[in-house]
């Protein structure tokens, strides 16, 4: 009888240590299947007919603003943000503050010229119930299609050394990307591809460290300034096929390797951006006619920098 016990006992004890497993095992399952696909940076897009003012997503995943419900508070990170649900039952994360603007302009430049991002769109006020009333909130949607997996981390990707990363790098220091840490990149899973994204650009549109010294090149850095962006450097010079770029940020290490060609191919998409398109971008996260303005010329000044600068090789040969 003892030894029937201790059998039952045993089993009981299988059977729930099984059950406890099966969790973590479908979770690690779920995980793997969203990390595996073949792998996408970029994709070459006909850009003179993207729309910077409906970004990314279109018309066709605006959100529904007649009926917001708040689900949770997202936790972490520099803004405060809230998960909710539109009125035609879609998913989105808002996001609150000075991040909000920037990260939407981001988004629509690199999305215009051929790299994967997030969908989002900008409302100027908006009302989460339980939550409060804000204005200039980033809407970042969560499709149910759309798997988010890892982190990737710069350096260790498919695309090392390739011109679509080389030219995400160089955008990085574009957009003034200060906060450039991996824990800002994610891979989505979109069918059968993995899409490597930066879903955090908030920290764009302002201007990096004032300086390279380690631990001091925070002095001075900001987001969200139009002021400051207009003024700040960008190509700082050319020599023997390099092109420097000011940039006083996270993973900095990595941004001294590009080359007249790089420049180049960047500078062969964003040309073909036009002015318009340009301040669609900046309207679509509700700037200022006056900043607007300020923006867009310095947006297009930068293109012309990296345009002198691929063509400057060329330039050479002909002397």
């Amino acid at each position: 009888m003892r030894t029937t016990t201790y059998i039952r006992f045993f089993i009981a004890v299988v059977v729930m240590m099984l059950f406890g497993l099966l969790p973590s095992y479908a979770q690690k399952k779920h995980k793997n299947n969203v990390n595996t696909g073949r792998p996408v940076l970029f994709e070459r897009q006909d850009i003179r007919q993207q729309d910077l003012l409906l970004g990314p997503g279109g018309a066709a995943m605006q959100p529904d603003l007649s009926h917001i419900t708040l689900i949770k508070e997202e936790k972490g990170g520099y803004s405060r943000k809230f998960r909710i649900r539109d009125g035609a039952g879609y998913e989105w994360v808002a996001k609150i503050g000075r991040e909000s603007q920037p990260e939407t302009v981001a988004v629509r430049l690199l999305s215009a010229i051929g790299y994967k991002t997030e969908i989002n769109y900008l409302v100027p006020r908006l009302n989460i119930p339980g939550a409060g009333s804000f204005t200039n909130v980033r809407l970042e949607a969560r499709p149910d299609d759309v798997k988010r997996g890892d982190q990737w981390n710069w350096g260790h990707t498919p695309f090392e050394g390739s011109m679509p990363m080389q030219g995400l790098k160089l955008m990085m220091a574009f957009l003034n990307n200060w906060d450039m840490k991996s824990a800002n990149n994610v891979i989505l899973r979109r069918g059968d591809e993995r899409e490597y994204v930066i879903s955090d650009l908030g920290a764009t549109f302002g201007k990096t460290g004032s300086n390279s010294w380690p631990l001091f090149w925070r002095i001075g850095r900001s987001r969200n300034n139009p002021g400051d962006y207009a003024k700040a450097k960008f190509v700082t010079g050319v020599s023997r096929n390099k092109v420097k770029v000011r940039f006083n940020g996270k993973n900095r290490s990595r941004m001294h390797d590009f080359t007249v060609g790089d420049a180049r191919w960047l500078a062969n998409l964003l040309t073909q951006l036009s002015d318009e398109q340009i301040r669609d971008a900046f309207r679509a996260a509700n700037y200022s006619d006056r900043d607007v303005d300020l923006l867009s010329r310095a947006v297009r000044s930068r293109i012309i920098q990296l345009e002198r600068a691929g063509a400057s090789t060329r330039l050479a040969g002909l002397r």
